[in-house]
């Protein structure tokens, strides 16, 4: 066995001895230390992180001063600067980690609360979906069986159960192309081809569309404007976007109700606002009013023919106004809801 020599015996023997001084004064500290990091467990993590660090370093200082007898000699001012640099040095290393690794969880977390979000919307799309495609689908059925059996005889007869297929049919079609069109919005696959649009001839033709159904549905659907702007967008998608709030706007709308389409100028925006005679939203409602397949509740006039949607159109129009680069919104307003859409100026 090799004896250790003088030197290193003696520094083991003073190192001994000195050990219990150090760790008499460190220990407090770092069990403060201990404690204040426990306090501060939910905070910011830059500021758990710098806790974590200064508790060995001040721990160590306070160990260093303590042996020394707080008398501060070359060799002791030496120790406590090499300490005070380190802390200089790990303190700011410590704050910038942390809030690095604290975006990345917050970014982290949001990511995975609006992926399992989004997966919820899907499997409600789905259901909403299927419910909404069997209906049609078993009418279609029913009727052509009776057709196909010749329970069906009289030609006025068959030629009503031909014409309710055909409604059936576009109304499937319809839902289809809304699926369609929602796919490529939430997909970022939808192009737009823009160029300056005036909104008059976009409004014009919406309301011209929408007019049979208003005719029967016995609403009065009136467009104004002091000033027609134009907008920089896509011709196809703004009329979509008019055409789903008019909808929208007559399907909810009692009858002999209006429903008044107003075009403005605001805020160096192009301002179009859909008025409507729904009886209003429940406020806890209105900020779902663009989620997917979101029908509404009772509070809202149904309507009497039953053709309602299959909740996709505003949420489609959402996308479409997004895609723009312009916002969307709705509030209670009068007797009914206002949709109000702003969509980006045409440079002259």
């Amino acid at each position: 066995m090799i004896e250790p020599s003088e030197p290193w015996r003696d520094m083991l023997l003073h190192a001994w001895h000195i050990l219990p001084v150090a760790l008499l004064f460190a220990l407090p500290v770092a069990v403060a230390g201990g404690l204040v990091l426990y306090v501060l467990r939910r905070r910011s993590l830059a500021t758990t992180l710098t806790v974590l660090v200064l508790i060995p370093v001040l721990s160590t200082l306070t160990g260093v001063l303590g042996v020394s007898g707080f008398m501060f000699t070359p060799a002791m001012t030496t120790m406590v600067l090499v300490c005070l640099l380190v802390g200089l040095v790990t303190v700011p290393a410590a704050i910038v980690l942390g809030r690095t690794i604290a975006r990345r969880t917050v970014w982290e977390r949001e990511a995975h609360e609006r992926e399992r979000m989004a997966e919820a919307a899907r499997r409600d799309l789905v259901a909403w979906i299927s419910h909404d495609l069997r209906s049609p689908l078993a009418g279609i059925r029913a009727m052509a069986e009776a057709l196909a059996d010749g329970i069906v005889s009289d030609q006025r007869e068959i030629a009503g159960y031909a014409q309710r297929i055909s409604g059936e049919s576009e109304r499937l079609s319809g839902m289809v192309t809304d699926l369609f069109e929602l796919s490529r919005i939430t997909a970022g696959a939808l192009r737009l081809s823009m160029s300056a649009v005036p909104l008059r001839d976009v409004v014009s033709d919406a309301v011209a569309t929408q007019a049979p159904i208003a005719r029967r549905k016995q609403v009065c659907v009136r467009a104004e404007s002091d000033s027609w702007p134009v907008v920089f967008g896509s011709d196809p998608e703004l009329a979509r976007i008019v055409q789903n709030l008019v909808s929208n706007a007559i399907r909810h709308t009692p009858p002999d109700g209006t429903v008044s389409v107003r075009v403005a100028v605001e805020g160096g925006d192009a301002l179009l606002a859909v008025d409507d005679g729904c009886g209003g939203i429940p406020d806890d409602e209105l900020a779902q009013v663009f989620d997917v397949a979101f029908r509404g509740t009772a509070a809202r006039t149904p309507d009497p023919s039953g053709a309602a949607g299959a909740g996709l159109g505003l949420a489609i129009t959402k996308g479409l106004v997004e895609a723009h680069h312009g916002r969307i919104g709705v509030r209670n307003h009068g007797a009914g809801c206002r949709f109000e859409v702003r969509l980006p100026l045409a440079a002259h």
